[in-house]
C-alpha cells in the first residue's frame, strides 16, 4: 500500500481527525497491527473493534478509524459508520492508480475463474488477486489495499447475498473489464427469484466504465440474452460464443479442447476435469484476449492451474480417485459435480452427497432435483448424510438409483465407505461448507488399512 495521510482519508470518508499523520497500511485485526498502520474499529454483530482501539495504538497503530466516542491517546480519524468507511476508502485509493482490473462474479465457479483468470492476467502484468473468501464488503477493499504503484493489473472477486452488494463493490473497483460466470440458483432465498439474481449480477455494470468489455456465459439461460449498448459485450460458451470451445476431450485428470475466436484457434489443456471447468478456462482466455496477452502464453498459463482448498481437488489415495468438493454447494455445483463424476473413467462412480444451505422455499425442490440428476447420469452409488439430503436420496431411489442409502451420522456413512470403496472406483464428496463433509473424507483416509 502507499502511504496516505489521515486528513486526506477524512476527507475522502467525510469525516473529522484529530492530528495529521501517515498510514502505510489497513488492518481491521488487533492481532496483525504493524507500526504505521490505521486500525479500523469495525463493529459486528458479536464484537466491536472500538474496544481495542487503545490496544491498536499502543501496538504501534499510527491512527485509528472509530465512529463511537472512546476514551483514546493517540492520533484518530471520526466517521459515520467505520464499516462503510472502510469500503469508501478502498474505492477512493483504487482511484489513485490506473490499472487494469478484472471484476468478476457469478452464482457458482467464481473463485476457480478467478484462479484461472490470474494465471492469465500474471503471466504478462505485475497483478494481485483476491485471497480467499475476501470478496464481500470488508474483505474486498482490503485487497484494494494491495495495490501499490508498481501493479498493473488486479483479479478482483466480489460476492454477494443482496441487491446492492455487488453495486457497492463495483463503484469501489471500478473494474475495466467485467465478467460474469452464470446466474444459477445461490442465494435465491434473498433475491427472489432467478431473475432477481440476474439484476443483483449485472450491478456489477455499475463501476464498470462505458465502453469497457463485459464477458458473459453464451450458454446460461439467464445471460444468454443480455443487451446492453453502452458496453462491449462478448460471450463464451461450448454451445455458443464468440469464444466457443470445441473437442473436448478428458483423459488421465486433464481436460483438452480447441478454443474457435474471432477467426482464430488455440489448443488449451488444463490438469483437471469437469465441463464447467472448461467454462471456467474459457472465460480466462477471453480476458487475456481483451488485455492483450498472447494466445499461447494464455494457454501455458492456464495449463499451470492447481486447484486450491477443498473446491473439486482430485486426490489419487490408494487407486481410489478421491474428488473433494466440501467447500460450497448450489443446485447449478452439484449438477456439474455430478456430471463431472459420471465422466470419469473408473470401475465405479461413487457419490456422497450432504446438505446445500441457504437455499430458502427452493431448497426442497433443489435436493429432489439434484437426485433427479444423480439418477439421470448413471451414477453407480449414492451415498447421503443430512437431514435434507434425505430428499436427495429419496428421489434418486424413485428415478431408478438402486443402491442409495442415507446415514444419520458421519461416522456410519465412513464406516461404510471404507467397507465399499475398492481400487478403480471414482468417488466425489459434495456438500454446502457448513456440513463439514470432509470430516468424513479425514476421517477414511485416517482409518483405511488400520
Amino acid at each position: 500500500m502507499e502511504k496516505l495521510k489521515l486528513s486526506e482519508i477524512a476527507l475522502a470518508c467525510d469525516g473529522t481527525f484529530n492530528h495529521d499523520c501517515e498510514v502505510n497500511s489497513i488492518c481491521i485485526d488487533t492481532r496483525k497491527i504493524t507500526d504505521g498502520c490505521l486500525f479500523i474499529c469495525i463493529k459486528g454483530e458479536r464484537f466491536d473493534a472500538h474496544c481495542f482501539a487503545q490496544e491498536a495504538l499502543d501496538k504501534g497503530a499510527a491512527a485509528v478509524m472509530i465512529h463511537s466516542d472512546v476514551a483514546i491517546s493517540g492520533n484518530y480519524v471520526k466517521v459515520s459508520d467505520t464499516s462503510k468507511a472502510l469500503l469508501t476508502l478502498g474505492g477512493y485509493y483504487r482511484s489513485k492508480f490506473n490499472l487494469h482490473l478484472v471484476g468478476l462474479t457469478g452464482s457458482v465457479g467464481k473463485t476457480t475463474t478467478k484462479e484461472f483468470t490470474y494465471l492469465v492476467v500474471h503471466s504478462k502484468y505485475k497483478s494481485i488477486k483476491t485471497q480467499g473468501n475476501m470478496n464481500n464488503e470488508i474483505g474486498l477493499p482490503q485487497m484494494l489495499f494491495q495495490i501499490d504503484s508498481s501493479t498493473q493489473a488486479a483479479v478482483i472477486e466480489m460476492g454477494m447475498n443482496h441487491f446492492g452488494e455487488i453495486h457497492r463493490l463495483s463503484t469501489a473497483a471500478k473494474p475495466t473489464i467485467a465478467l460474469i460466470t452464470n446466474v444459477g440458483t445461490s442465494h435465491i432465498e434473498n433475491l427472489g427469484s432467478r431473475e432477481g439474481i440476474l439484476k443483483a449480477k449485472l450491478e456489477i455494470l455499475d463501476g464498470l466504465e462505458k465502453g469497457s468489455t463485459l464477458i458473459l456465459n453464451a450458454d446460461n439461460d439467464m445471460l444468454s440474452g443480455v443487451k446492453n449498448d453502452d458496453y462491449n459485450i462478448c460471450f463464451y460458451g461450448v454451445d455458443n460464443g464468440d469464444f466457443k470451445a470445441e473437442n473436448i476431450i478428458e483423459s488421465n485428470g486433464s481436460t483438452s479442447f480447441d478454443v474457435h475466436y474471432y477467426g482464430n484457434l488455440q489448443t488449451i489443456t488444463i490438469p483437471t476435469i469437469g465441463i464447467h471447468n472448461v467454462y471456467n478456462a474459457l472465460s480466462a482466455f477471453a480476458v487475456g484476449y481483451f488485455l492483450d496477452i498472447d494466445a499461447q502464453t494464455c494457454a501455458d498459463a492456464l495449463a499451470g492451474y492447481v486447484p486450491e482448498g477443498m473446491r473439486q481437488k482430485s486426490v489419487d489415495f490408494k487407486g481410489i480417485t478421491v474428488i473433494e468438493d466440501c467447500y460450497n454447494a448450489s443446485l447449478d455445483s452439484m449438477k456439474a459435480g455430478i456430471m463431472t463424476l459420471a465422466g470419469t473413467d473408473c470401475k465405479r462412480r461413487i457419490a456422497v452427497l450432504s446438505d446445500m444451505l441457504e437455499l430458502g422455499d427452493f431448497s426442497d425442490e433443489a435436493h429432489k432435483q439434484t437426485g433427479k440428476i444423480v439418477a439421470d447420469n448413471n451414477i453407480d452409488y449414492l451415498f447421503t448424510v443430512g437431514e435434507k439430503a434425505k430428499l436427495i436420496n429419496l428421489s434418486a431411489k424413485e428415478n431408478g438409483v438402486s443402491n442409495a442409502l442415507h446415514f444419520d451420522t458421519k461416522e456410519e456413512l465412513a464406516n461404510h465407505l471404507i467397507d465399499t470403496l475398492k481400487e478403480g472406483d471414482t468417488v466425489i464428496f459434495k456438500a454446502s461448507r457448513g456440513m463439514k463433509l470432509e470430516d468424513v473424507i479425514h476421517n477414511v483416509y485416517d482409518r483405511w488399512g488400520k
